[in-house]
């Protein structure tokens, strides 16, 4: 049997001598076993982790989930708010920020190139500790990783970063932002022990974002140490670094974030991101269909953030059909016409059983996105998935703030 004893001051008699245990203290009095006279005492240090944890052993068929910060992960208030919301609603899962777009890893990790890098800002003080209360209530834990936006490597590895031809520096983008050049295998590795490292602790699986070349900023002003762009597809660069996460985090579930474009463009949006290309190595291919990041007149909407069902469901039905004929070996020629196909043999490509998770946007942008809208989003990707659910594995929602529409989280009857 076990006591918890919360006395200012406590004093215990063990073979004679007395021991002092201030209140901040827990004392765990471990009832003896048979052939024990002497009652053990285990003193369980307040602040240290939990052991690494296992993933769930039982998750969730179809994952819904809403996203928090390193910081909203490290606070208490924050934690309880998530889990009180998943427990009221049909969520069931969590995307937690390991490393963030700012580039810093927000726990205590333990390896030598983030110490080297000083890239460590533990926000999230006991992440094995914070694990096992999201498992012990059933949750699944997603940890998000933001890969090429790194400011923080590319100040310490320059050599990898893109350059300025302007002013020999550091480039960066519309938000003063540095970025790794995609094609840096050091940094491919440096996100790999990372991501490793997470999946030790317990995560049930590994979501990589900013996974593409620089979109926004004077694109025309950069230079890279390591891409070729007279000799090389930004999508080969890309891909390869695809393929590589797959190589070395094999038995690892991981995730890609894709723009919510790439559901219908063919192209590489000039960013290498090819959907077939993710779907040949990924769980779950991510596209950010957020509505309010469409352009004027798509599907000649004036305002597509104010029709979230429809752009939702139009880019899940082309993401389904582009998935749907990539596993019968039909690939989207990302160089020829939208309306353009190849054949291309089963043994040339990767089938890897990739689902479809869409992030949806719950923030206002565009338009005032309230219950009635975010519920349109989420009822778009059940439809599209409604006559081939294999393919859709449910859906995540993006708040930067991390406070969500409740309303629009009903539990499903």
């Amino acid at each position: 049997m076990k006591y918890l004893l919360g006395f200012s001051i406590l004093a215990i008699a063990t073979g004679g001598l007395f021991l002092f245990l201030s209140q901040a203290r827990i004392l765990e009095i471990i009832e003896p076993s048979a052939s024990s006279t002497t009652a053990s005492l285990v003193v369980k240090n307040p602040d240290q982790d939990e052991p690494p944890q296992k993933p769930l052993s039982n998750p969730p068929s179809v994952i819904k989930a809403i996203y928090l910060t390193g910081w909203s992960a490290g606070n208490e208030d924050k934690i309880n708010y998530a889990i009180g919301l998943v427990k009221a609603t049909e969520l069931n899962a969590v995307v937690i920020d390991v490393k963030d777009y700012s580039g810093y890893v927000l726990y205590d990790i333990k390896s030598a190139e983030v110490e080297k890098y000083k890239a460590k800002d533990a926000q999230i003080s006991k992440i094995n500790a914070l694990i096992k209360r999201l498992h012990d209530e059933g949750i699944y834990a997603i940890a998000r990783i933001s890969v090429f936006q790194d400011p923080v490597l590319a100040k310490a590895r320059p050599d990898l970063a893109i350059k300025s031809k302007k002013s020999g520096g550091l480039w960066l983008d519309n938000k003063k932002l540095a970025w790794i050049d995609p094609a840096a295998k050091d940094a491919w590795d440096y996100n790999v022990v990372i991501a490793k490292d997470a999946a030790a602790r317990g995560f049930d699986e590994i979501n990589f974002d900013y996974i593409r070349f620089a979109s926004d900023g004077n694109l025309n002003d950069m230079i890279f140490p390591f891409y070729n762009n007279s000799s090389t597809l930004k999508s080969r660069v890309i891909k390869d670094f695809f393929k590589h996460l797959r190589s070395e985090l094999e038995g690892i579930k991981i995730s890609a974030d894709l723009f919510g474009l790439a559901t219908v463009n063919n192209n590489d949006l000039g960013i290498g991101q090819i959907i077939e290309d993710a779907y040949a190595y990924f769980d779950y291919v991510c596209p950010m269909v957020y509505p309010s990041h469409y352009a004027t007149q798509f599907l000649n909407f004036k305002n597509p953030a104010a029709y979230p069902y429809e752009v939702v469901k139009y880019s899940m039905d082309n993401a389904v059909r582009r998935l749907k004929n990539y596993e019968l070996g039909i690939m989207n020629n990302a160089t020829s016409t939208a309306s353009s196909t190849e054949q291309i043999p089963n043994s040339s490509f990767i089938i890897h059983n990739s689902k479809l998770r869409p992030w949806l946007q719950d923030f206002d942008f565009g338009a005032d996105y309230n219950a009635t809208m975010v519920r349109k989003e989420i009822q778009a990707v059940y439809d599209a998935s409604s006559s081939t659910p294999e393919f859709v594995n449910g859906w995540m929602l993006w708040n930067p703030s991390n406070v969500y529409t409740r309303d629009a989280l009903i539990t499903e009857q």
